[in-house]
This record gives structure tokens, C-alpha cells and sequence, in this order.
């Protein structure tokens, strides 16, 4: 998988709802409900109960975040 293709299937589903699980140290895992918000050129940011949280497409290539598209 290469970041061109990661950053167009992000694009394409901008202002959808999305889930974004974090794998962080330790075996914790968050979970954040929301709406594609934004698509830089290094990061993409989903707006979650008006809190913007942002997230690096590197990090979803190497598998420390999880992206669920919901309808």
C-alpha cells in the first residue's frame, strides 16, 4: 500500500463518518468517532464532537491506526 493511494480513498470519503482506532504503547487502544474533516499533504483530521483530532497517513500504512467508513 502506498501513501497516494491511502490519501485518495481518505479524499474520496471526505465529510463521511468515520472511525479511527489507535494502537498506542502498551496495548492501549482509543477509539474516535467522527466526521472526515480535513486531508493535508502529511496528515488528515476528523472533527469529533468539536475537537479536532488529527492523524499522519504514515500511521495508517504501518498499521498503528485503524480507519472504519461508516455511511
Amino acid at each position: 500500500m502506498n501513501i497516494d493511494l491511502v490519501k485518495s480513498q481518505i479524499e474520496k470519503n471526505l465529510s463521511k463518518k468515520v472511525i479511527v482506532t489507535v494502537y498506542g504503547l502498551r496495548n492501549k487502544i482509543s477509539r474516535y468517532e467522527g466526521v472526515l474533516y480535513k486531508v493535508y499533504p502529511n496528515i488528515f483530521s476528523i472533527m469529533e464532537n468539536g475537537i479536532e483530532k488529527s492523524f499522519s497517513y504514515n500511521d495508517y500504512i504501518t498499521g498503528d491506526i485503524k480507519i472504519r467508513f461508516l455511511n
